[in-house]
């Protein structure tokens, strides 16, 4: 099943499944166009995996880590299915992450690779959104990485078993590949990602980690329009408002 929160046209948030007929909530169907599709979860914090492909941390110019590099972004950054992101002034250099974001289904801490899968609810969609002016001057990337909305997430979770273990990633921005890869090209594996952060923090259910981006990124400007589409769990989309200084 994939799963969506919604309010629906009377303004009450509701909890659907995404089907071939539309959204489905107790015995009516909506028209997805009809609906304001929100973030698919409510996350108390977002665990970030850097580096997580091969490719993408050769064209950063970095080695490839020897443990999960991890990283946060609040909840401030959340936003949803159809949103427009709100770039931060004064910037030249903001751009696109496309993120496989695994969705916390109980509280966890200190979980077994072998046990890892049975804590994920589910899998969504994600934009990393990053400020490269701040991010490469700055130790812990609150500026690059934690403003408000840079963090887009659905439409939808995914039941585990609707994403393929070789699932594609692709990234659009107006209708132009940016990004195209698999999460088969994950140097550390879902399992592996879930043990390393809960030997050091709890998560609860809702939090999101992002499992890091493939080679392609590249800059978000004024007006674009954005689509993450990955395997088995469908396509999230925003637009993107540029601030003046």
């Amino acid at each position: 099943m994939r799963h969506v929160r919604f309010r629906d046209p009377a303004g009450s948030v509701r909890q659907g499944t995404w089907t071939d007929n539309g959204i489905e909530f107790g015995d009516r169907v909506y028209d997805p166009a009809t609906v304001d599709v929100l973030s698919p979860t409510d996350p108390s914090k977002i665990v970030c995996v850097g580096l997580n492909y091969a490719d993408h941390a050769e064209e950063e110019g970095m080695d490839v880590p020897d443990r999960p590099l991890l990283f946060l972004k609040p909840p401030n950054t959340v936003a949803g299915h159809g949103d427009t992101i709100t770039l931060p002034a004064g910037k030249d250099t903001i751009e696109h992450e496309v993120e496989l974001g695994i969705v916390v289904g109980e509280q966890c801490r200190n979980v077994d690779e072998a046990d890892a899968m049975d804590v994920v609810a589910g899998f969504t969609c994600a934009n990393d959104v990053s400020n490269r002016d701040d991010q490469y001057v700055e130790q812990n990337w609150v500026r690059g990485k934690a403003f408000d909305g840079s963090c887009p997430l659905g439409p939808v979770v995914a039941d585990p078993n609707h994403v393929p273990d070789d699932a594609t990633v692709e990234l659009r921005v107006n209708g132009e590949t940016r990004q195209s890869s698999s999460i088969a090209e994950f140097i550390f594996s879902v399992p592996e990602i879930v043990a390393e952060i809960t030997q050091y923090m709890t998560l609860e259910p809702g939090d999101v980690v992002l499992t890091g981006t493939p080679a392609g990124v590249g800059p978000l400007e004024n007006g674009d329009h954005v689509e993450v589409d990955i395997e088995g769990i469908g396509v999230l989309e925003h637009d993107v408002e540029q601030l003046d200084d």
